[in-house]
């Protein structure tokens, strides 16, 4: 993983019972830029683009797939509750169709979820099971699609390669929370008071970090190695690995608040150097020097994580960049200013480009004019002519709950559910309609149950089995309903006893 950063809303309220979740994405690696580079001989004695990916295939370890599975999304869970996640179905589709592209030169079966964590730091992280994040300041920092493909395929060789089954085996986990103890303390040191930091780094155990450390660097260089050539595979140029190598060296440079321990591992130029010299053993990839739909990700998720100024996207816009006129578009709307943002749209539409965010953003300006006739004209079409598109319908069924037609926004939501359980957009969306619904029998049962399914994918456990209890006791009359609601509790509390 690249640099972990813990985070922390109540800097000085962190509760250090729960390591948990740092001790479980702490053991998927140590990071890109934490571990110290070496070579790697038996590489490069290699013919050209020849794969050499190690099958670690199921059952091998102390835990089988469909227990990180449970791990997985267990810390999906927790990272929805702990972690500031972006939720923007537009944003998480466009990064899952580079995910996917990678994804697809594996074994792996589909992923839990990709997740956009709001904070600036360089960062990522993958968990057992197929659950993988992106910090939004690494796509904020990265200059092209292929930079980004670049961490994905070193996240999920993580996953192929079942690099925490195998930590979890060599160290018993004993070491995992070592490590945690020391990166928790080092963020308390930099951000609250330097000695409870301190104190923290020093209940640690310092034999058992150094051996994990070791096992971690290579980890990090078989995700390198393998990453490498599933990014190749997958059509992205294996330089642009090494490239962004160089951005996190730069990052990571300037900050000065990391323990010793990581200071002398730091990303090397070896390293650096390593990377290039494995992309030399592949056949070159043209890069695609003027990447707009990337740089089109790039200015909205800066938008949307607030790291960009209206200053900046005026000066873009200025010179008639079509991102940054998307973007300024997205920003007004942030702002609520409406009008503001219909100025920045139509320029933006004068590059006769049909861009689904171009319908999004339209429909939202007319939904906060309340102005539903024109809302729906705007999207209802789009969506229709793309159904596969969840961003697009998501809005349709937006609309149409503000519209009062819940039912058919139930049928286009469903639709998505059925293949993502866990998506907490669309459980969002069917609990909005089961409300603006005429009143029923079974009104406040779905609107119960619904909501619990936002609770429980959000991390509220416990609510939501509060939830369901209560949408189970009021739908005793509707047999049907009463079992269905029944079989899902039975299911929630089983999955809340399953401790990492």
């Amino acid at each position: 993983m690249l640099i972990f950063r813990c985070y922390i809303r109540d800097r000085l309220k962190l509760n250090f019972r729960d390591f948990s979740l740092k001790r479980l994405v702490l053991a998927c690696g140590l990071g890109l830029c934490a571990a110290a580079g070496h070579s790697d001989n038996d590489y490069f004695n290699q013919p050209a683009a020849q794969f050499s990916v190690p099958d670690i295939g199921a059952g091998v370890g102390l835990i089988d797939q469909q227990k990180e599975q449970m791990i997985g999304e267990k810390v999906y869970r927790q990272v929805q509750k702990q972690m500031p996640v972006i939720q923007n179905p537009w944003l998480e589709d466009q990064l899952l169709s580079i995910f996917s592209q990678i994804l697809s030169q594996t074994k792996l079966q589909q992923p839990i979820g990709l997740m956009v964590i709001n904070d600036p730091q360089i960062n990522a992280f993958a968990v057992p099971g197929g659950l993988f994040a992106l910090n939004a300041g690494l796509i904020n920092s990265a200059r092209n699609t292929d930079e980004v493909a670049g961490v994905m395929a070193h996240e999920i060789a993580h996953v192929t390669q079942r690099h925490y089954s195998r930590s979890q085996e060599t160290f018993k986990g004993q070491g995992l929370l070592a490590l945690a103890g020391i990166l928790v303390g080092a963020l308390v040191a930099s951000q609250a008071d330097g000695d409870a930091g301190a104190a923290v780094m020093m209940g640690s155990q310092a034999a058992l970090l150094d051996q994990q450390l070791t096992y971690s660097r290579n980890q990090e260089r078989e995700a390198d190695r393998i990453g490498m050539q599933y990014m190749y595979a997958a059509g992205y140029s294996p330089h642009s690995m090494a490239d962004f190598f160089e951005v996190m060296h730069r990052s990571t440079s300037r900050l000065s608040f990391m323990p010793d321990f990581w200071l002398t591992h730091p990303l090397t130029t070896e390293r650096m150097s390593e990377a290039r010299l494995r992309a030399n053993q592949l056949p070159a990839v043209k890069r695609n020097l003027n990447d707009q739909d990337f740089e089109i990700i790039k200015w909205y998720t800066r938008v949307l994580s607030r790291q960009t100024t209206e200053q900046q996207l005026n000066l873009m816009v200025q010179r008639n960049d079509f991102p940054g006129q998307l973007a300024l578009t997205a920003y007004q709307l942030q702002q609520g200013d409406f009008q503001a943002a219909q100025v920045a749209l139509d320029q933006a539409k004068k590059h006769n480009k049909m861009h689904p965010l171009q319908v999004l953003f339209q429909t939202d300006i007319y939904l906060g004019q309340n102005q539903l006739d024109n809302a729906l004209k705007s999207i209802s079409s789009a969506a229709r002519i793309m159904p596969e598109n969840r961003a697009l319908n998501y809005k349709y069924a937006e609309t149409l709950i503000r519209a009062k037609q819940p039912d058919q926004a139930r049928t286009i939501v469903q639709r998505f559910l059925n293949s993502n359980t866990r998506d907490v957009s669309g459980w969002r969306l069917m609990q909005l309609a089961a409300n603006a619904a005429p009143d029923s029998s079974i009104k406040a049962a779905n609107v119960l149950r619904y909501r619990a399914e936002v609770e429980y994918w959000s991390g509220y456990e416990e609510t939501a089995i509060k939830s369901l209890i209560h949408a189970q006791r009021i739908s005793k009359g509707n047999q049907s309903l009463s079992a269905t609601i029944g079989q899902r509790l039975k299911q929630m509390q089983q999955t809340r006893q399953f401790k990492i």
